[in-house]
């Protein structure tokens, strides 16, 4: 039996916890991204019109990705302990820099005229944000997200050397079984699989991206007032409407 079929006859006997720890893996990713993706975009939104803050926002997101996985992970294990939440924690920060650099990049792209005549035709700064300025940025937001998106999730594969779960387990059973028959048949099921999560979660968001276009995120974000102005319009031409104002105006 060649080394291929022997990977297929393992995944397919060991099919239950592979999906298990696919899930598990899956989890940790979209708990963290969340929450980055959050305060990335909120933090970057202040940041932006402040050169001082954004230099050192940005600063000190790029310095954690300096700083190696293995000792970010035990770093907070005497805080949190064993387990997922020193996972967790790492991950975050490691997904921090791509979203909140490329928040900034996309607000700052805006062409200032458009802000300009957004404030013209009276909109409050919250409505230019979400209307407007948040809209324009997306498809530069988004391809920051995609990238922390594949970064969190090949570096989630590391977390069992904490104890963090993940299809990091399948790698660490196969490297503790090393030189004995179908050890490496683990290690290739874990790095497939990771492989195949992270291309899951960029196709689905490059579809969203495309999806999602600028024009299309600024009218979800008007829908009420639109369709507030719908009803009065169409309140005023209701002939009953106009025959009660005609009614009223000649009393």
């Amino acid at each position: 039996m060649n080394g291929f079929d022997s990977w297929l006859e393992y995944m397919s006997d060991e099919r239950d916890d592979v999906l298990e720890l696919t899930i598990e893996h899956a989890t940790i990713v979209l708990q963290v991204m969340a929450a980055a993706i959050i305060f990335s975009v909120v933090v970057g939104v202040v940041v932006q019109n402040r050169p001082a803050l954004r230099n050192i926002a940005l600063s000190i997101a790029s310095v954690f990705l300096t700083i190696p996985s293995l000792a970010l992970f035990t770093l907070f294990i005497p805080v949190f302990g064993i387990g997922k939440w020193p996972v967790r924690v790492a991950l975050f920060m490691y997904a921090l820099l791509p979203i909140l650099r490329n928040t900034v990049t996309g607000l700052d792209g805006i062409d200032p005229a458009v802000e300009e005549s957004a404030k013209g035709m009276g909109m409050s700064p919250t409505r230019r944000l979400f209307q407007v300025k948040l809209p324009l940025a997306w498809p530069v937001i988004v391809t920051g997200i995609r990238v922390a998106f594949l970064l969190v999730t090949g570096i989630a594969a590391i977390a069992t050397l904490v104890n963090g779960g993940g299809l990091g387990d399948l790698i660490k059973v196969g490297f503790n079984r090393l030189g004995l028959p179908n050890s490496l048949e683990p290690i290739w099921a874990g790095a497939v699989m990771v492989v195949v999560l992270a291309l899951a979660f960029d196709l689905v968001l490059a579809l969203l991206q495309k999806l999602l276009s600028p024009r299309v995120l600024a009218a979800g974000s008007e829908l009420p007032s639109t369709l507030i102005s719908g009803l009065r319009s169409r309140s005023s031409s209701d002939p009953a409407h106009q025959e009660g104002t005609r009614v009223r105006t000649d009393r």
